[in-house]
Formats: C-alpha cells, structure tokens, sequence
C-alpha cells in the first residue's frame, strides 16, 4: 500500500501492514460531504483487496475526529426529492458500511469531537480508542432528524445498551471521553499527545498473530451479534476453526507458541 492522498483523506502507511486513513478536512472539523462518502467508500474497496494490510487506523486531522454531515451541505437536503435523499443515504451508508466490512481490524483513533454521523463512522471501526479531547453526541437530533441514521441505532445500543444509547440519543448532548471509556463507547483513554502511538502498538499487538485468526475472529465477532441462536454461533465458530487448521500460519503459529519464539506472518 503506498501513501496517497485524495480531496477528503489522505492515506498512510506508518509500519508495514498498518494504513492510517485521515479524514483532511480540519478547517470544517472534518466534517462529511458527498466526495467524503465516495472516497471513503473507493479507499476501504481498496483496502479490501490488499492482502498486505493487516489493520486500519482511523482518525481525524487537526482538533476533531469528524463534525458529521457538513452544515453547509445539510442545508439544501429539504430541496431533495425524497428518491435524490435515499439516494443520498444510500451513498453515506454504503461508504461507512464499506469501512465495517473490512476484513482486518479498524482502529478509531478519535482525536476530538465524533458527532452525528462521526460518531457513525466511530461505531464503524472494531475498537476506539480517545484522547481526552475526544467526545460523542448522537447531533442529529439537534437538526430535526434522527439518531436512527448510518447505523447508529443498531450499533450503539449493542455497545453500551439499549437505555444508555436512548438517553444519549434522545438529549442530543456530549459524552465526553471519560464517560465513553466508562460506558465502553472507548476501550480506554490515551494520554494528551500519543493517541496515534498508541493505535499503533495496539495495531503491532494485532499483527504479531495469524492473520487468518484475526481475520475469521471479526468475522464471527461480527456475524455473532446478528445470528439467532447459541448452536448458529457455534456452528459458525466451528467451521472457521476447520478452515483455519487447514491453513498454512495455524501449524507455524503453534509451533511457535510452543517454543515461545514469535512467528513471521507474512499475508491473511
């Protein structure tokens, strides 16, 4: 993967296997656009299809993590036609819906304020960690929409439950980083100035394990919180199992964990 850099984002890599992917658009607190869908949506396909990355981190450019869909824009959203807003939501989501369904673990580095649908895009990604700037709200009711959009309804409740996801949702109001780390809105809280060190130890942790493992473990983690029943989980469970035993890293990475000597992965 080499560094890119596009409208809305720029694309890194700061140690093999790891892409940061930046939402660049500090002076409007990277705040969403239609380019900021396709393009976040063009750079996970990519990713998708890059067997050499094994994890993503996420984060924002200057003092946010993303301000939500861009005010300027929202203001011609009335002016569509109730098909041109479907249609837009449509976009929105299969960009933030690409970002979930990347087969490695995603990292939310969140750096500032994550509102509306940055807090959406938060929810995207595997595990979140925050400075102590970072901060969520569900905004969008404070515009006369719903905090029913891009997921969130589905996501946050499974979090951090349903009564702290309606109150959240409900009053519209800030939850700032040391409430998030207490509900498990973030796994924990960085200090002042190493947030990107710290994904990226988090994200050397990541890699120093199959990835095959890593891969079929989001998998079923993912597929887990939509299967009806405990023997549909295991089934699945049981299957990934099979499959990775016939794969080249589960006999490398036993023999290694055996002899406590760390294995050299080199693709998913």
């Amino acid at each position: 993967m080499t560094a890119s850099t596009h409208q809305t984002l720029v694309v890194s890599q700061p140690a093999d296997g790891v892409v940061l992917v930046t939402l660049n658009r500090p002076s409007r607190f990277n705040a969403m656009t239609v380019a900021m869908f396709d393009e976040l949506e063009r750079v996970a396909r990519d990713l998708n299809s890059d067997g050499a990355v094994r994890v993503v981190i996420l984060t924002g450019a200057g003092d946010a993590f993303c301000a939500g869909y861009d005010l300027d824009d929202a203001e011609g959203l009335p002016e569509l036609s109730p098909l041109g807003m479907l249609e837009r939501q449509d976009r929105a989501a299969r960009a933030l819906t690409a970002i979930r369904a990347l087969p490695v673990p995603v990292i939310a580095a969140v750096n500032g304020a994550a509102a509306g649908g940055g807090l959406a895009l938060s929810l995207m990604a595997d595990i979140r960690l925050g400075s102590p700037k970072a901060r969520f709200n569900a905004a969008f009711v404070k515009i006369g929409l719903s905090a029913g959009d891009l997921g969130v309804s589905w996501l946050l409740p499974r979090l951090i439950g349903p009564a702290q996801a309606a109150e959240i949702c409900f009053s519209g109001r800030m939850v700032h980083a040391e409430e998030a780390e207490r509900l498990g809105l973030l796994n924990f809280v960085t200090g002042g100035d190493d947030l990107i060190d710290r994904a990226l130890a988090m994200a050397d942790q990541i890699c120093a394990n199959s990835p095959g493992g890593i891969t079929l473990s989001k998998r079923a983690l993912q597929s887990n919180l939509e299967i009806g029943s405990f023997a549909a989980a295991l089934e699945l469970e049981s299957r990934g199992q099979a499959l990775l035993t016939r794969c080249a890293d589960m006999p490398e990475a036993l023999a290694a964990f055996r002899d406590k000597r760390a294995p050299q992965f080199t693709g998913r």
